[in-house]
């Protein structure tokens, strides 16, 4: 497969070149009296397309014009992204939704690594705006924002039927300025209201220390070079180094492809890192293509509740295939595939459409599941005794003290 796979994460986009769903960016039919409606282009609908019944569709856009106050106001492109926008929600799957030109350029900027925000990815769980992780040294986890929270409002809006897009929209801004969330865990009696102040972001990609002879690497995102600086860590690491802990907490995915080349180093070279699921049934296996350097190393996966996408990828191809432990607390279950494709004709339209399912080398299912892990240990919210990191230190040390 030459296509890149979006898995996770608001930071990582790639526009994919591909046949649209339309002949052009109209929806094509005429109105119930036969005429086409005004300043519709392209209105013939495509051979190749099951259009259904369009004329309920007409008779609501001439009842709009003849009974709306302000219908004069809406131009024609604005009903018809609206109309497109529809079409995808009425999928109902929050992955996918439709972007504007300038819907699709902001996002497309979201890869640069570095803006004006808060620190928070987003995602949906049962149809909600949720945290899928705070990133390190921003206002959201100062503020002590935490993995899994829903976030109710925005500035006092409500978020039900908000998009990821215009989440984002809402929460990012000017530097300086101020935001307010109002938040609720799952165990949480009452929301509470979190004032932030939006800083500029900078995406961190790879940290590491040693424990004695135990490297602690911590992964914070699959972005586009987090492949390349890990494969500079490893040859970094001290010769005498005896395991690894893997830090995954937190870490909201990214490029799919990054995530088989990071297990490439763990696993034999053409090992099955990751199973995907297509709408025909066909499975595609996306093998390790080496190159295998720490195979015979001890690892010990560290996630929580914020791991998510492409490190649920790694940690259960790892599991799997190397039976490394995991530590710390389920994984948050994001286990779909989506693609952003342009929309021809479209003028940088687009639509973020989920093509798939993916599943651990085992076969097992992620999506809305996650990864439980084989010893579980809760978070400390006091950073200098880090619970987790402690106990898989000590996991690992068992392993090559064996």
């Amino acid at each position: 497969m030459d296509r890149k796979k979006l898995i996770g994460g608001l930071l990582v986009a790639v526009i994919v070149a591909s046949a649209g769903f339309f002949g052009g960016y109209a929806f094509g039919a005429r109105s119930a009296d036969g005429a086409p409606a005004s300043n519709v282009a392209n209105a013939t609908v495509p051979s190749d397309i099951d259009a259904g019944d369009f004329s309920l569709f007409w008779k609501a856009w001439r009842l709009i014009d003849a009974a709306h106050y302000r219908a004069e106001e809406d131009s024609t492109q604005n009903r018809v992204y609206g109309a497109i926008r529809g079409l995808v929600q009425s999928l109902g799957d929050p992955h996918s939704e439709f972007f504007t030109p300038e819907e699709n350029q902001r996002f497309s900027e979201s890869v640069q690594g570095a803006f004006g925000g808060v620190g928070i990815e987003l995602g949906f769980r049962e149809a909600s705006l949720v945290v899928i992780a705070p990133l390190k040294n921003t206002p959201a986890e100062r503020a002590g924002i935490k993995a899994g929270e829903f976030i109710l409002e925005i500035d006092g809006a409500s978020t039900d039927m908000i998009t990821i897009t215009e989440a984002v929209s809402k929460i990012r801004g000017k530097e300086g300025t101020k935001v307010t969330l109002t938040v609720m865990g799952e165990k949480d009696e009452q929301p509470r209201k979190v004032e932030l102040v939006r800083q500029r972001i900078e995406i961190p990609a790879i940290e590491v220390s040693m424990e004695g002879k135990v490297a602690h690497i911590q992964l914070y995102e699959f972005t586009a070079d987090a492949g390349a600086k890990f494969a500079e860590a490893v040859r970094e690491l001290p010769s005498d180094t005896q395991a690894i802990v893997l830090d995954l907490r937190n870490n909201p995915g990214g490029f799919l492809e990054v995530a088989v080349d990071i297990a490439g180093w763990f696993v034999p070279r053409d090992a099955v890192v990751v199973k995907e699921a297509e709408r025909s049934g066909e499975v595609l296996n996306f093998t390790a293509r080496g190159p295998s350097t720490l195979e015979n190393v001890p690892v010990v996966v560290l996630v929580n509740a914020g791991s998510a996408s492409a490190s649920e990828i790694l940690a259960g191809a790892l599991r799997d295939i190397r039976r490394a432990p995991l530590v710390g607390q389920t994984t948050f279950g994001k286990g779909t595939v989506q693609e952003v494709r342009d929309l021809p004709g479209g003028n940088g339209a687009s639509i973020k459409v989920t093509v798939a399912e993916w599943l651990t080398p085992n076969g097992k299912q992620i999506n809305n599941v996650g990864l439980a892990p084989d010893e579980a240990v809760e978070e400390d919210d006091d950073p200098k005794t880090d619970v987790q990191l402690q106990r898989a230190l000590e996991v690992a040390r068992q392993q090559f003290s064996r």
